[in-house]
């Protein structure tokens, strides 16, 4: 089932690969934080900010990085967008966690929004959240949900002296946060391939209404991703085609890559969807096996005692003259013939395998 979710590795990845992955298991909702870097080629600066007013761009020759975790104070995010000179609706959007995946190019900007899941332990339900993003020239603001940070191989490269991100503007910045909530689908999908894996061994030894629930609670997270993950491929392919000007063409190389990762997901997904599929009508088709052997057992019952039933049928009536009646051995030879008769069905069935 993992194999499916292999990722190809391309040269410029080999940085990414090595740097850990967010850490999920503490991840809970946190008041509003902002999170400041500015850097270049050989200097990184980094500071939590105790407001968002002032911030804006960098000084020349560098790029900035504005993270902001946690949503809940509205004002704050209002007071931010002022000072970058967005647009009132990009907040909006920002603030409702609902907004479905899109992209909007304006004139020296561009914004988008994508949906990222993640399963919070091995037993937890999946959990999305919200990233929104603002692209300039030589600055990138990062909205979270706050459930949980979707950045943090990202920091880890900022801060390697000799990544390839330092050396890059804005736009590459831009693509290794999304390429970073790309892999977080990865994450879930793994998690998700082991669950299904745990439900085939499951469904092989005990098929009970549990395994169906589970099977059905799979299909719906399944189905989430899906349907998440094609908008989010559609977003992708429209910054490799040049819809945002500020993506240079050296970016969109790297964006190709992203997209190529998002189809992969599609793929997986698809897979997945198919699998659990397979494994409810296996479900179902269990659940009848086990009715029809129930029944195959009750008709069996039922059709050794039907001879049974006519013998004693007949000698229960009241009729007067019957002869076996006044037979002293007539009891002991409707027992012997009843007994002859059940053994006797049961020998043929089971001649004719049916038992």
């Amino acid at each position: 089932m993992l194999r499916l979710l292999k990722r190809k590795e391309a040269p410029h990845e080999a940085e990414a690969a090595a740097a850990p992955r967010a850490d999920l298991s503490s991840a809970r909702p946190r008041p509003t934080r902002v999170f400041v870097a500015d850097y270049d080629a050989s200097e990184l600066r980094e500071w939590e900010a105790s407001s968002p007013q002032g911030l804006g761009h960098p000084d020349e020759g560098k790029v900035r990085w504005i993270d902001v975790q946690g949503l809940a104070d509205a004002p704050a995010l209002q007071a931010l967008g002022d000072s970058l000179g967005l647009h009132p609706l990009i907040i909006e959007d920002v603030i409702d966690t609902n907004e479905r995946t899109k992209l909007d190019v304006f004139t020296d900007h561009f914004f988008l929004v994508v949906d990222t899941f993640y399963y919070l332990d091995a037993n937890g339900e999946l959990q999305s959240d919200q990233v929104s993003m603002v692209v300039f020239a030589d600055l990138v603001v990062t909205f979270q949900e706050g459930l949980a940070d979707a950045f943090g191989p990202v920091r880890e490269k900022l801060r390697a002296e000799r990544s390839r991100l330092r050396t890059r503007g804005a736009d590459y910045l831009a693509y290794a946060l999304l390429d970073a909530l790309v892999d977080r689908y990865f994450v879930a999908l793994e998690e998700l391939g082991e669950r299904i894996e745990r439900v085939e061994d499951e469904l092989a030894h005990r098929p009970d209404p549990d395994v169906l629930q589970t099977i059905h609670r799979l299909r719906g997270d399944t189905t989430l991703l899906r349907k998440s993950v094609w908008p989010l491929r559609e977003l992708v392919n429209a910054l490799v085609r040049g819809e945002a000007p500020l993506v240079s063409d050296t970016t969109a190389v790297y964006l190709r890559d992203v997209y190529d990762h998002t189809v992969e997901i599609v793929d997986t997904t698809e897979t997945f969807r198919e699998i659990l599929s397979t494994m409810l009508d296996i479900y179902l088709s269990s659940v009848s096996n086990r009715l029809n052997e129930v029944m195959k057992f009750l008709t069996i019952i039922a059709t050794v005692f039907i001879p049974l039933t006519f013998i004693v049928g007949v000698y229960g009536m009241n009729f007067k003259y019957m002869p076996e009646l006044e037979w002293p051995w007539g009891y002991p030879m409707v027992w012997a013939v009843m007994v002859a008769c059940g053994l006797g069905m049961l020998y043929y069935f089971r001649r004719k395998g049916w038992l």
